[in-house]
């Protein structure tokens, strides 16, 4: 309990003395009508940024996972593109497993009504994964072993095991349940737990991270009226949890650590209209500080921590289509 008081004062003390600046904006791809819901990596000295291709946010048609790729971060190629017949995939997130692989984490959504894109409903809906060892040649989206409607939305890995939080899909927003799971090849996954949230957290997309004592933190989006994130804070072997109000709404949520333990979140909020925030977080508050350029359908970041700077992909319709951008970002102390 002491070491997390201290951990708590530190990471407060260091947000209040640092900042974050917005260095530069680039459009980094609008070839789809719809282009959205990023994630980023590096991998073996290439940059990756995944994200669904579409004819709109939904429902749309059917959409695809699309790959590219860049030496530096500022010109980038298509690698790939993955599809499966249909089925509407969408919110790809990356990671690298413990042997070396790149693993592509995906939701498939199966829609009835297929003759009226307007008029169409889920019907089902099954976290699918693929996985590559170049970036290029990916094989074909294989369901995970976790449930039908229950969307396991990332996996972050940690001493060669994948954490990630699935939240229940096509129920009413308070019936909303999250799950936590642990994997060790990414296709099979063992329960740990289904934790208790306050009842004014109906509980969405979650990313976790590691703190340097292997503590599990999350960041929990709130479908509650577009209320304030919750900030969950676990210790191994992690089936016990306590959230707190995160004080901002944080949709897409995404946060890393950087190498000196403080901590940088990025998402959509509303200031009052939506618009994608890039802050500080500690274990009981997020704190926005630069309103990344966009507006109205945006969010869904990737985050890379490269040679002092923060990346930072993401969407937006503030110009002419729905288009992913990259950002960076100077952290100030």
């Amino acid at each position: 309990m002491l070491r997390k008081l201290l951990l708590l004062f530190f990471l407060n003390t260091l947000c209040y003395a640092a900042e974050i600046e917005l260095v530069q904006v680039k459009k980094i791809w609008d070839l789809a009508p719809h282009n959205a819901f990023t994630d980023l990596i590096i991998h073996k000295d290439l940059w990756y940024c995944v994200f669904r291709e579409g004819s709109s946010h939904v429902p749309g048609s059917n959409g695809t996972v699309r790959i590219i790729r860049s030496l530096d971060g500022e010109n980038w190629k298509n690698a790939a593109i993955i599809s499966e017949n249909g089925v509407d995939l969408r919110d790809p997130k990356v990671s690298i497993m413990p042997d070396g692989r790149l693993m592509l984490l995906i939701g498939g959504a199966i829609y009835g009504n297929t003759d009226s894109q307007q008029r169409r409903k889920l019907v089902s809906h099954q976290t699918r994964v693929s996985f590559s060892k170049d970036g290029i040649e990916w094989t074909p989206p294989q369901p995970i072993s976790i449930p039908a409607m229950n969307w396991l939305w990332r996996v972050t890995w940690n001493k060669e095991v994948g954490y990630g939080f699935s939240y229940t899909t096509g129920v009413p927003l308070n019936k909303i349940a999250l799950t936590l799971w642990r994997t060790t090849d990414g296709i099979d996954y063992t329960k740990i737990v289904s934790p208790q949230l306050p009842t004014n957290c109906y509980p969405n997309e979650t990313t976790i991270r590691f703190l340097s004592d292997d503590s599990m933190v999350a960041l929990v989006r709130n479908e509650n009226k577009n209320g304030p994130a919750f900030i969950g804070l676990s210790n191994p072997p992690y089936d016990d949890w306590r959230f707190i109000s995160a004080g901002k709404p944080v949709q897409g949520p995404n946060f890393i650590i950087l190498p000196d333990g403080l901590m940088v979140y990025s998402g959509r909020d509303f200031t009052p209209s939506s618009q994608t925030v890039v802050g500080f977080m500690t274990l009981e508050k997020c704190v926005p500080e630069v309103i990344l350029p966009s507006k109205g359908d945006t969010s869904y970041p990737g985050m890379v921590w490269h040679n002092n700077y923060l990346w930072v992909s993401y969407y937006s319709t503030h110009e002419k289509n729905t288009s992913i951008y990259l950002a960076k970002l100077k952290v100030k102390k």
